[in-house]
Parts: C-alpha cells; structure tokens; sequence
C-alpha cells in the first residue's frame, strides 16, 4: 500500500530490505562504526558541527526532551496549529511557565510578531514549529531566527518534524539551538527514532538545569554520544535504514533534494487550486505536504476506501478540529513527482462519485 498520509509515509523496497538484518550489540564496536557514520552524514546534511543525536521515541519524546533540559523557567512558544500548541502543553507538563505567540489555525508566525514579543516578554526560550502538519504550513524559519537573535538570548528550539530533510534547515547558519525530527515524515523510514541537534548553548543549558530525568537528559546524550552510543536500547532496524537513506540523500544533493519536493508540492498545489482550495496562508505553503480546504464536501473516507480498492493508496483527513473542513496530501521522503501526478487524476476520476 502507498501512504500519502503526512506520516507516517511510504517506505521505498529498498529502505525495507535495510531494515531487515540481524541486530548487533548496541555497545558493540560494530554498531558504533554505524552510528558514527550515521551522525556525521547527518550533519553534513544540516549544515552543523554540533550535536546530532538519535532518540528511540517519537518526535514528541523529544518535545519532552526540550521543556526538561533547555527551558529554564519561562518559554515563548509560537503556536499556529495542533501540533506546535501541543509542544506547548507539553512544556506546562513538564512545570515550565509559557508565554503563548498564538495565530488562527493555516496563518504564519511572522518575525516581527517574534520580536515584538520579545520586547515584552522575558523568557529563556523560544519554541518555533517549522512545518506544521496540521495545517499544511511552513513558517518562516529563518527570518524568526534573525528575530531571536535581534533581541534576545534565548535558545532557539525547532521542531522540524515534518520539514528535516524535504525543506532546506541551516542549523548554524540560522543559529537553530536545537532541531528534532522523526524518521516516518521526509526521511521515508518507519516510525520510532527520532533525530535532533543540540548546539553548545543548549548543553550548558542543560549543565544549569535540575530534574532532567534520564531517558530524556541531554546530558547523558552527549555522554553517550562521546563514545558513538545511545542512551538506551536503541531501534537499530531505523538506524540502519537511516544509513542507506542518508547515503542517498546526500548522492541526490540536498539542494537537488529540496528542488524535487517543491516541484512534487506545485503540481499538488495547482491540482488543488483548480478543484478545491488550499488551507494555509498563501506563500507559507509547505513542500511536504498540502493541506486542501474541502469546499466541495467530498467524503474522504469515501475516498479513500475507493483509493484503497482501486489502487491500494490513502490520502488523510484534515487534522483535530480541522477534520471535516480540510484533508492533506504528503509529497515527500522517496515520492516522485508521477506519484503525484498518478494520485491526483485517480481522486479525478472518483469526485463524480
């Protein structure tokens, strides 16, 4: 079956194949070999020499990972959909003070709306989503980073969830003190491990905060790290698949790679603009994902079990309060434009219905 859910994504055969090998010892000199190897394609893909480090859990695991070890006292969170309010909550869960940069649902946060609360807000952190999913939206990450570092000192944290490697990320260029992503969205890997950086600043954040726990303690990360090893257990058939995945990334040109998403999100773009009409604010549009207002009422479930008959896909509904108004394409990870191009004329041909 083809996913063009926004995650998790389809899995190419030959990532599968990847998957499929005996474990090694996670102490082992062997599983080093691969995690150091792993690390270091990373970061020549991010543009970083800091910290890069796998995470045996979800994107969301490491959402805890930020309140714990880089939030002082009091955050600035921008919220501009389900997801990155959710990153709100979870930094009040974890006894942190939030100070909340909230838009309507599919608009951008826009940098002068960062400065202008920096102005009035102290807060050691600011949380940023740079892809929201649920809305089909890319902010404006670069531009709200120059904001950040125009006024204040605060670690900028990023969750690029949906954006790592489908949508250009600068770590130290942009001056990004932590960025986290899962491997089931633009990697096109299965769910369960999850990648993010961590810059100096964020470590000694981390040296001056108490109460990191241990599964989530960035500190440990590093110790860990030091030696090519995880925290914990890790989910080595991810790790590996990240290996073959990474080799091709980096074969394919990241700037080859950004190119082939945005020509895969124009012509879902403009199949959407002809039938329906897209969701988010125009020029924010995301080139992972396209998030279509249902003006025409369709039943996506309909659709969908007509997609599935016929041609063994799904698309998904729009997300949380957005499920009957909108539903979302993916167009990332191993995807190729005539996937697109097959999809959209086999929801052509079922609309009648």
């Amino acid at each position: 079956m083809k996913l063009f859910i926004p995650g998790p994504i389809w899995v190419h055969p030959d990532v599968l194949q990847a998957m499929a090998c005996q474990p090694v010892g996670h102490r082992s000199t062997q599983f080093e070999e691969i995690y150091a190897r792993v690390v270091n394609k990373l970061k020549k893909m991010l543009n970083t020499r800091d910290h890069v480090f796998l995470s045996t859990s979800s994107g969301s695991g490491v959402w805890e990972l930020a309140a714990r070890n880089c939030v002082r006292r009091r955050a600035l969170a921008c919220m501009c959909g389900a997801f990155s309010d959710k990153w709100a909550d979870v930094v009040r869960r974890n006894g942190k003070e939030v100070v909340e940069l909230k838009v309507e649902w599919g608009r951008a946060i826009k940098p002068e709306m960062v400065e202008d609360a920096l102005k009035r807000h102290d807060v050691d952190a600011v949380l940023v989503c740079h892809n929201e999913t649920s809305t089909g939206l890319t902010n404006p990450l670069r531009e709200i980073a120059e904001a950040v570092r125009r006024r204040s000192d605060a670690l900028l944290l990023v969750d690029t969830v949906s954006g790592m490697a489908g949508l250009p990320l600068d770590i130290d260029g942009w001056g990004i003190d932590m960025a986290l992503a899962s491997t089931q969205k633009a990697f096109g890997i299965h769910p369960g491990l999850a990648v993010f950086t961590a810059s100096t600043r964020a470590v000694e954040r981390a040296e001056a905060v108490e109460n990191r726990g241990y599964y989530f303690d960035l500190l440990e990360f590093v110790r860990r790290g030091r030696k090519n090893q995880t925290v914990s257990t890790p989910a080595e058939p991810q790790i590996y698949a990240l290996d073959l995945v990474t080799d091709r990334m980096l074969q394919e040109g990241m700037e080859a790679r950004f190119e082939r998403h945005r020509r895969m999100a124009e012509r879902v773009r403009a199949w959407a603009r002809e039938r329906f009409e897209l969701f988010c604010e125009e020029g924010y549009e995301s080139d992972t994902l396209t998030c279509v207002r249902n003006r025409r009422r369709i039943d996506v479930s309909a659709l969908n079990e007509r997609l599935l008959a016929e041609h063994d896909c799904v698309i998904s509904n729009g997300y949380g309060k957005l499920k009957d108004e909108t539903f979302r394409i993916a167009h990332m990870g191993d995807m190729q434009e005539a996937d697109l191009r097959e999809l959209v004329g086999w929801i052509d041909d079922a609309l009648p219905a």
